[in-house]
């Protein structure tokens, strides 16, 4: 899969191609890119995805955008899987912010030669939000390209985005997300160095520091880690900014594994997260936080045992 930058691709070729912030990459986005596939192998054209980097919502209120559910690195893994030809990642800027929607549909089938454009059906672009489907197939017209427009799906009566999937992510619903998804939602990062708290406490930690100050769920998990090389790893999870033992901390994610020793420093860790335990909570000395610790662990174990 190519990953290129901005509106610009040395390859000439026609392409069919959708738009979109495709955070989650959930069922809805799915079926988009299936359909876009579909389409795309119709005509006989490779298949491309713009996306916006960062969030617009990032630019514009940072200060109360939405919690990301994915990375951009973990967006673009779930793209190649799906068989995308190429991604164009556009950086959200004043002067992209600022372009018309006729000028960014315009440069589209320009810069990047489309052939064929599919966008959702309630998806908005351009200055000040005012481009639309209509918008596009009109220019689509005039331009000489097609332009189709994709459905909802839903999900026992509710539309699925990823509005949704964090609301099921914030309320501890993981069931309902990975309806939602269409898979268990999991974090990916590499192992770090932390404070070693976990190991002095008997309880020794993979720590993967959150990229975004804002992570769409917090609290104690049923986890499984995958790493390359080691298989399925089960544990249990902290998710959050450890109250007892910090102070206005980051995010960040702690997991003890069950059984294992290995030196993970410097790996990738991939955390499907099973079930909410319970919130994170401040416990009133270090001595209560290592008794709950250990139910956690218990508790953990005893849910894969009803679950093997």
């Amino acid at each position: 899969m190519q990953i290129l930058r901005g509106l610009y691709s040395p390859d000439t070729r026609p392409v069919a191609l959708t738009i979109g912030n495709f955070d989650g990459v959930h069922r809805g986005h799915q079926a988009l890119l299936n359909q876009l596939k579909a389409a795309a192998a119709a005509r006989g054209l490779p298949t491309a995805v713009v996306i916006f980097e960062p969030h617009p919502r990032e630019f514009f209120t940072p200060d109360t955008a939405p919690a990301r559910l994915s990375s951009l690195r973990e967006k673009l893994a779930l793209f190649e899987q799906f068989g995308i030809d190429r991604v164009q990642v556009c950086r959200f800027d004043a002067r992209l912010a600022q372009m018309s929607a006729a000028d960014f549909i315009r440069a589209l089938h320009q810069k990047l030669n489309a052939k064929f454009v599919l966008i959702g059906d309630d998806f908005r672009f351009g200055s000040g939000r005012i481009g639309d489907f209509a918008l596009m197939e009109k220019i689509g017209e005039q331009q000489g390209f097609e332009v189709q427009a994709v459905q909802s799906v839903t999900h026992d009566g509710v539309r699925i985005s990823s509005t949704a999937v964090r609301a099921a992510l914030a309320a501890g619903q993981m069931r309902r997300c990975h309806d939602y998804l269409g898979r268990t939602y999991s974090i990916s990062g590499r192992v770090v160095h932390g404070d070693g708290v976990g190991r002095k406490l008997g309880y020794p930690t993979a720590n993967i520091q959150i990229k975004h100050n804002r992570p769409p769920l917090s609290g104690i998990f049923v986890v499984e880690a995958h790493a390359e090389g080691l298989g399925i790893l089960q544990g249990v999870a902290s998710l959050g900014v450890r109250p007892t033992l910090k102070h206005q901390a980051r995010p960040i994610l702690e997991v003890h594994l069950f059984e294992f020793k290995q030196d993970i420093y410097g790996k990738r860790l991939r955390v499907e997260f099973l079930q909410k335990r319970r919130d994170e909570q401040k416990f009133p000395d270090v001595g209560a936080l290592t008794r709950q610790i250990a139910l956690d662990v218990e508790n953990a174990k005893k849910w894969f045992e009803q679950h093997d």
